[in-house]
């Protein structure tokens, strides 16, 4: 079969990774894979569908003119819904909502039941979030058969295989949250489950972490663990060695993160229905056992407006925004078919929405604000109060139109004057990975990840994508050129580029170039103003220590966020570092692990060195200045010797062209002792790998030092298994900023 082309047409000004996002995750296709509808026709039919809910209720806006103005917000990128919404409304799937709570209880056929119902949810575009505190603990008794339980643990790798084997509506891999209090017996196996990087790959998992437990990290005493089955207390921990543990961990390899489940049911609106105990996959939205959350999130970089020479936020059309958006997300929740009734009478009777930000960063460029300043903080704190505010307001203005959430006198508001809310909760800061991709912004309260970077296209072309507010005013200060963009692109940030203005210089500040601690603050200034909770990742540099991570904790707790996620550069198997600031193409951190093609020329040089063995020929070819290739050849010595000296080079070449490190290398082969050494040049050559690890060394490592600096702050991850490119870690996830996609787990 020929293979149809798959384009999308329009009129909308979309950005070619906009694009790219659009047809391969939201455009309607049919059978064959050939995509049916423009961008245009994606936001239309999404508009058509959420305003179909207004026939069911009296207003003095008709149908059709509430359909003309969510799609006025859509298109103008002012507002985008999650992801659910804009792939299935108006389509047969019809799934809207992101965000899910399964109950798990200690009961073997309902655990089944909800390894099913989670299946469901995977295939409707939703992710899932669990808490296995329920479980009785290992070798506990099991009457039923006289056997003994296997434990939490142990049943989180069904939901993790059944997960493998869905596929979110062919767009959207299964993600889940798995959650276990810190006071069940079985804490130490669950902080330990992701500890080689290969186990529960479809999970992030956070730690329930309760305020008397923190208690009594600070004062250094003991904590009780309790069965879940019988309440009973089974032992005792020292709360600072398992705090300990817990930092130890997620400085290895950013598993587990932290929940602090009392400040989450402190702010449970609901709580006649039950406790809160478990949240979403990027744990920024706590929910109940069978219920789920619509989300969306507005784009600030559109509110910023030019007065008096002044620029500021516009807030006036930020509030026709919240309005009409807060309208949107309660309407979706008619429009919604829920793949369980229990999920559907759960979301109706609480209708939670979660209204969000993104492009938070670009707002910044805009204000000239650096991120890490108090100044930033200050506009956070301002921004969120806003929209808190008025969607709140928004809530109770559709409250008086279309009535009061129906669990409303089991809420917390019942008694209270001038509380009448269509919503138990308005707002949640939450991942916008390929939303902020569409929208052309920067994501959710995330920093920019680089200023500029590279984009494979067809044919293995490239093209440098830099941000518009930077780009803007480099050619307004005159010191833009195509050369420093690119010189850029290899770095991600321009800290230690020469030739950009201080000033500049302290503005564009992206991920790498900021602190952990403002990294906390920032999430703290939202959720100050957020019901829900905050999806953001605090990024630290390579060399950061496990103290810097329990420093990390211990103020998120501090400062009243709801979770921490932490992710240490590098700490990911496989990880190919990127965005180094090591200066130069030379060291470019960003080379891929995927084995990059050779040139049809390259420039190389050769060396002869004595070994035991004889003369040793070491051909090194290289590209932009870094090592390529390597060819070792060993004169007058038997068959055996010259295949194993050409096996050397060949697996040096190979990992020198899928990006691993010359001092790596060279930290590997220089060394190695055989049969016969000699002296050369006043050193002895202890072998044939010992030579080549030496004429590398002499090459790039001049001085025994390494050209290449530590990484300070970089964000990449392993690579993308669609488009090749790194992923970033920000808002809980893996991201991929060149195609879309993400990897939560």
């Amino acid at each position: 079969m020929v293979e149809k082309k798959k384009t999308a047409k329009g009129g909308l000004a979309l950005s070619e990774n906009a694009k790219t996002v659009l047809e391969r995750r939201y455009l309607k296709k049919d059978p064959e894979g050939t995509i049916e509808e423009t961008p245009e026709k994606m936001f239309r039919r999404v508009a058509k569908h959420i305003a179909r809910a207004e026939q069911n209720y009296k207003s003095a806006a008709s149908e059709k003119e509430m359909e003309n103005r969510f799609y006025e917000m859509m298109t103008e990128f002012r507002f985008l819904p999650n992801s659910p919404t804009l792939m299935n409304a108006g389509r047969r799937l019809g799934q809207l909502a992101a965000c899910f709570v399964l109950p798990v209880e200690d009961d073997l056929e309902k655990i089944f039941a909800t390894v099913k119902n989670a299946a469901l949810i995977h295939k409707s575009g939703g992710g899932t979030g669990f808490s296995f505190s329920r479980l009785r603990p290992k070798n506990s008794p099991v009457g039923t058969t006289g056997g003994v339980a296997s434990g939490p643990v142990s049943f989180m790798k069904i939901f993790d295989t059944a997960t493998e084997q869905v596929k979110q509506g062919g767009t959207r891999r299964g993600a889940n949250m798995g959650i276990l209090r810190v006071d069940h017996p079985d804490i130490m196996e669950f902080i330990y489950c992701k500890r080689n990087n290969k186990s529960f790959n479809n999970f992030n998992i956070s730690v329930g972490v309760t305020d008397a437990f923190m208690k009594a990290v600070r004062n250094n005493e003991s904590y009780d663990l309790i069965d879940p089955s019988t309440g009973k207390k089974t032992g005792e921990k020292n709360a600072l060695e398992v705090y300990e543990v817990l930092v130890k961990q997620a400085w290895s390899n950013g598993d587990p993160g932290i929940i602090f489940l009392d400040r989450i049911n402190r702010d449970n609106t609901t709580p006649a229905l039950g406790e809160i105990e478990s949240t979403n996959p990027c744990g920024e939205q706590p929910l109940l056992p069978m219920e789920a959350c619509n989300l969306g999130s507005i784009n600030l970089a559109r509110f910023v407006v030019e007065k008096n020479n002044e620029r500021g936020v516009d807030f006036e059309n930020l509030k026709d925004t919240i309005h009409l958006a807060v309208r949107f997300l309660d309407n979706t929740i008619d429009m919604s078919i829920y793949p369980l009734k229990e999920i559907d009478e759960m979301v109706k009777g609480n209708r939670k929405i979660g209204l969000g930000v993104m492009g938070f960063a670009d707002m910044l460029f805009q204000l000239s604000i650096p991120y890490d300043s108090d100044r930033a903080i200050e506009l956070a704190e301002t921004v969120m109060g806003f929209i808190q505010e008025e969607s709140h307001q928004a809530s109770k203005n559709l409250a008086s139109d279309r009535g009061v959430f129906l669990n409303f006198d089991k809420s917390v508001f019942k008694s209270k004057k001038n509380e009448q809310f269509r919503n138990a909760t308005t707002t949640t800061i939450a991942p916008t990975g390929t939303l902020s991709i569409i929208g052309n912004c920067s994501s959710g309260i995330e920093p920019l990840f680089a200023l500029s970077f590279v984009r494979k296209v067809m044919d293995n072309d490239q093209l440098i994508e830099v941000n518009p507010y930077f780009e803007k005013i480099a050619k307004e200060r005159g010191f833009y050129s195509t050369e420093l963009m690119n010189q850029i692109s290899q770095k991600g940030s321009i800290h230690d580029i020469d030739g950009i203005p201080d000033d500049i210089k302290r503005v564009f500040v992206t991920s790498h170039d900021i602190s952990s601690e403002w990294h906390i603050k920032m999430q703290a200034a939202f959720q100050k103003y957020t019901d829900n909770a905050v999806s953001k990742t605090v990024n630290l540099p390579h060399d950061a220590t496990e103290e810097d991570v329990l420093k990390i904790y211990d103020m998120a707790y501090d400062l009243g966020c709801k979770g921490v996620t932490i992710y240490r550069d590098g700490s990911k198997e496989n990880q190919v570092l990127s965005f180094s600031g090591s200066g130069g193409t030379q060291e470019n951190d960003s080379f891929m692990r995927a084995v990059k093609e050779r040139p049809d020329t390259l420039d190389g040089f050769t060396t002869k060195i004595k070994t035991g063995m004889g003369q040793l020929y070491v051909t090194v070819t290289e590209l932009d200045g870094r090592p390529f290739e390597v060819f070792a050849t060993i004169g007058k010595s038997g068959k055996s010797t010259m295949a194993k000296t050409e096996a050397i080079g060949r697996l040096v070449s190979l990992a020198l062209r899928s990006g691993v490190h010359v001092e790596e290398i060279i930290d590997q082969v220089k060394g190695i002792t055989g049969e016969h050494t000699v002296f050369q040049n006043g050193g002895l050559v202890l072998s044939i790998p010992d030579a080549i690890g030496r004429v590398l060394e002499k090459r790039y490592m001049p001085d025994g030092k390494s050209k290449r600096k530590k990484t300070e702050n970089s964000l990449a991850g392993d690579k993308c298994p669609e488009c090749g490119q790194t992923f970033t870690f920000e808002e809980g996830c893996k991201t991929c900023h060149y195609c879309g996609f993400t990897k939560c787990g």
